[in-house]
């Protein structure tokens, strides 16, 4: 039998009890893996717990099957929601923008440089401008163009593009468009939206502008789950920069813009690292 060097994330989420902490560690000891890295989180108010745990160790093969078998065994037992994540696989990204680039542009270099532990699969727009930038860094561009009539084709070929690509987190970087209540059921847990952190104070076009005009002190950009709620999903990172009255409505929007870049590219990265847990409303962030 073969064997090599395995890293794993096991991820748990149960109601909370004693003993847990001791029998998820027994179950790797027992397997002669070692543990790495464990965080946990018992929530006082919904009495919830929470926890991911990196373990490693020269596996041959099988042994992580029946790693994993146990654990499920202990799950269906124990009412846990467990999930076993081979460290080192890259997952697939879809991201989609509108004409604004400079999430996209961030999360491309950092793919490139390897800062991102992932492989972009393709970007969707509904306008053209930010196809040659996809281009230029090798990923394929879709633009699909959306209108009232036809905004159920168009999201039918995204979802298209998720099965196809075999996506694993859809990226909103900025795409001015309010996903359908069928689209985000489809993508419930998977999808990440980034928006500036002046909602719901100023809203529609140029919130910079509205920001410089009522002489705000702090600005800022929120990443979150997209849910049904307008930018209400549970929170994942944000990012706040202190600013002044002598900054102008264009300083504003650069510094607003790497907040967003800032905030977003944490948010993606830890969700591709198994650190972000749904806590009802909440979200649970293990860093």
């Amino acid at each position: 039998m073969s064997s090599r060097e395995r890293h794993l994330v096991l991820t748990i989420t149960c109601t909370d009890r004693t003993g847990l902490i001791y029998e998820i560690a027994g179950e790797f000891s027992t397997r002669g893996w070692n543990i790495d890295d464990s965080q946990q989180f018992a929530d006082p108010l919904t009495h919830t717990f929470f926890m991911r745990v990196e373990a490693s160790r020269v596996a041959a093969d099988g042994e992580v099957e029946a790693l994993e078998q146990a654990l499920r065994a202990r799950a269906a037992a124990g009412s846990m929601i467990v999930g076993l994540y081979d460290a080192e696989a890259r997952q697939r990204l879809l991201i989609l923008v509108s004409r604004i680039g400079h999430c996209l542009n961030d999360l491309l270099f950092r793919q490139a440089t390897g800062q991102l532990h992932a492989d972009v699969a393709a970007v969707v727009s509904n306008h053209p401008d930010l196809g040659p930038v996809a281009r230029a860094n090798g990923v394929a561009f879709h633009h699909l163009p959306v209108g009232p009539d036809n905004r159920a084709e168009q999201e039918a070929e995204i979802l298209a593009l998720v099965d196809k690509l075999q996506v694993d987190l859809v990226v909103l970087a900025r795409y001015m468009q309010i996903l359908s209540p069928s689209l985000v059921e489809a993508l419930a847990g998977r999808a990440i939206n980034i928006h500036h952190s002046f909602l719901p104070s100023f809203k529609g076009a140029n919130p910079y502008r509205q920001a410089f005009e009522r002489g705000v002190k702090v600005i800022g950009a929120t990443a979150h789950f997209v849910t049904s709620d307008l930018d209400e999903g549970p929170i994942i990172e944000q990012e706040v920069t202190r600013v002044d009255h002598r900054m102008s409505p264009a300083r504003l929007a650069a510094l607003g813009q790497a907040n967003e870049s800032a905030a977003l590219a944490r948010a993606v990265t830890w969700q591709l690292e198994h650190r972000v847990f749904l806590n009802g409303n909440r979200a649970v962030v293990f860093r």
